[in-house]
C-alpha cells in the first residue's frame, strides 16, 4: 500500500498475530519499509529500557538532532501519534506483548489516543503484532480497552499442505505427507533444518535423524522453545505434560486429566491457554455435540512429544539412529496416521471441488446400539445448516494412511450412514469416501456412491 494510495483521515488500527517462524516480522517490516513507515520491535526489557529503546528508533526515524526522551508510555504514545498523523505514515510496533507486559496500562493509553485521534480526525495507522498468541487474542476481546477499536485482525498462519510441500520442493506426495508430519507449514523450519530436503522417498528416514534428531541442528530444540516464548505459560512442566497426554492419544479431557495426574477441573486453566496459544485445538464430535477431543496443533510440538521428549538424553548423546528405530512405529500409528487425517479433512475444506456448498467438516463417532460398536468417522461433510431441515450430511469418509481400502471398509460406512438416517439425518445423497495413503481394492471401482481419494487428488 503506496502512500498515496491511503484514503480517508480516520484513525485506523491493526492487529497481527502468528506464532514465532512464520515470517510475520517480515511482513510487517516490509510492510513499513514499503510505506515509509516507522517500525519498532519490542524485546523483553523493562519499561524505562523499553521507552528508551523506543525513543532512540522514534530518534532515528524522524531524523531529528535532539533526541527524543519520554518518562512514561502516555508521552511516548502522545509524541509517536502526532508524528504519524503528520507524516501520514503507518506505524508498526512489533512484539507488543514485551512491552504490554511490564506496561499493562499501555493498551488503554493506546485507545485514548485512539479516540482522540478519531475525534481529530487525525490520519493515524498503527499496526499492534505479536507472537503471543494467548496476549494478542485478548486485545480486542472481551472488555478489553481496543475491543471495537481495529479495523484489521489477521493471523499469519502456516502454509497450507500443498503450499508447504512447494516451499521444500517435495514433489513426491507420500514423502511430503511424511516432512508435513514432523514439520508442518511453518516456513522457518526449512532454514533451521539448514536448507537440508529429503533426497526421495528412501531418504526420508535419514533426513529425520540428521536434521530434528540431531543435536547441533538448529530445529532440535524448536518445540520446547515454542513453549517457553508463549507469555501466559508459567509452569512449563505442566503444560508440556498436557501436550504428552494428548499426543499419546489421551484426547479427552478426563483421559488428559488422568494422564497427568490431576482432576478434570484442575486442567482447566492449562487447556485454555494452550488453546489461546493455538498449540491445541478442540475439536467438537460432529455427531455428539456434548463430546469433543483436543489435538496438537503444531506437528513439530506433536512429534517432540512422541519421538524426542522421552529419549531426550539419548538424543543428546548423539543416539539419533537407535532412537528413530525404536520410535518409527509410534511415529507412524501417534503421528502420520492422525495428521494424514487431518491432512484429508483439509483436502475437503481448502481443495476439493466435489462439494457446492459444505458447511461444517470434522470427525466424529456414529454409535451401532444393535452391534455394541462404536464407528469412527474419519472426514464427515455436512451442508450449510438450513432452519427446520434435517441436518444433511455429504459425505462420510474413513482414512487409512498405511493399508489398502477395500469393501470393508465401504461396508463400515454404510451402516454408519443407516445408523444417522435412523437418528434423522438427511443422507439420501451421502456419497461414502474412502481416503487412503497406499491404495485402494480394485473392487470398489464398481461400487456405487463411493468415492476413492489418494495421495494424487490430495496433491493434485
Amino acid at each position: 500500500m503506496k502512500r498515496s494510495e491511503r484514503s480517508g483521515d480516520r484513525p485506523r488500527l491493526g492487529v497481527v498475530s502468528g506464532r514465532r517462524r512464520q515470517g510475520k516480522t517480515f511482513l510487517v517490516e516490509s510492510l513499513a519499509h514499503e510505506t515509509g513507515g516507522f517500525y519498532f520491535e519490542a524485546t523483553e526489557a523493562t519499561e524505562t529500557e523499553s521507552l528508551r529503546l523506543f525513543a532512540a528508533a522514534l530518534t532515528e526515524h524522524v531524523g531529528q538532532p535532539a533526541p527524543f526522551s519520554f518518562a512514561n508510555w502516555d508521552d511516548a504514545i502522545k509524541q509517536l501519534f502526532v508524528i504519524s498523523a503528520e507524516r501520514r505514515e503507518l506505524v508498526v510496533i512489533d512484539e507488543f506483548p514485551y512491552l504490554s507486559k511490564v506496561s499493562p496500562a499501555l493498551p488503554s493509553i493506546i485507545q485514548r489516543e485512539i479516540d482522540r485521534a478519531v475525534f481529530r480526525d487525525a490520519p493515524v495507522s498503527l499496526l499492534l503484532c505479536g507472537s503471543a498468541m494467548s496476549v494478542m487474542g485478548r486485545l480486542l476481546a472481551g472488555s478489553a480497552p481496543l475491543r471495537g477499536r481495529a479495523s484489521l485482525e489477521m493471523v499469519v498462519r502456516p502454509f497450507d499442505y500443498r503450499l508447504a510441500a512447494q516451499y521444500w520442493g517435495i514433489t513426491d506426495p507420500r514423502l511430503a505427507v511424511e516432512v508435513h508430519a514432523v514439520v508442518g507449514g511453518t516456513p522457518a523450519y526449512l532454514p533451521l533444518a539448514n536448507g537440508d530436503t529429503p533426497d526421495g522417498p528412501d531418504d526420508f528416514d535419514d533426513w529425520v535423524r540428521r536434521t530434528v534428531l540431531r543435536p547441533t541442528a538448529p530445529v532440535f530444540k524448536e518445540a520446547r522453545y515454542l513453549l517457553k516464548e508463549e507469555a501466559e505459560v508459567h509452569d512449563s512442566a505442566m503444560y508440556h505434560s498436557v501436550l504428552a497426554a494428548v499426543a499419546a492419544g489421551n484426547c479427552t479431557r478426563g483421559g488428559i486429566a488422568g494422564y497427568v495426574g490431576r482432576k478434570a477441573a484442575d486442567i482447566g486453566h492449562h487447556l485454555n491457554v494452550l488453546e489461546d496459544s493455538c498449540f491445541l485445538r478442540r475439536e467438537p464430535d460432529v455427531f455428539r455435540s456434548s463430546r469433543s477431543v483436543y489435538r496438537v496443533c503444531e506437528p513439530l510440538i506433536n512429534f517432540y512429544h512422541v519421538v524426542m521428549r522421552s529419549r531426550w538424553g539419548s538424543l543428546e548423546s548423539g543416539r539419533a539412529a537407535n532412537v528413530w528405530k525404536d520410535s518409527r512405529a509410534r511415529f507412524r500409528d501417534q503421528v502420520l496416521g492422525p495428521h494424514f487425517e487431518e491432512m484429508c479433512r483439509q483436502f475437503v475444506l481448502l481443495h476439493d471441488d466435489s462439494y457446492e456448498d459444505p458447511g461444517e467438516i470434522g470427525a466424529g463417532v456414529v454409535v451401532d446400539p444393535v452391534r455394541h460398536e462404536q464407528i469412527q468417522i474419519d472426514v464427515a461433510v455436512f451442508a450449510a445448516a438450513m432452519p427446520g431441515e434435517r441436518k444433511r450430511v455429504l459425505s462420510l469418509g474413513e482414512v487409512e494412511w498405511g493399508r489398502t481400502m477395500g469393501p470393508g471398509h465401504v461396508d463400515r460406512l454404510r451402516r454408519a450412514k443407516d445408523l444417522l438416517d435412523a437418528k434423522g439425518y438427511d443422507v439420501r445423497d451421502t456419497v461414502l469416501v474412502c481416503y487412503s495413503g497406499v491404495g485402494f481394492d480394485g473392487a470398489l471401482a464398481g461400487e456405487r456412491g463411493v468415492r476413492t481419494v489418494g495421495l494424487g487428488e490430495l496433491y493434485g
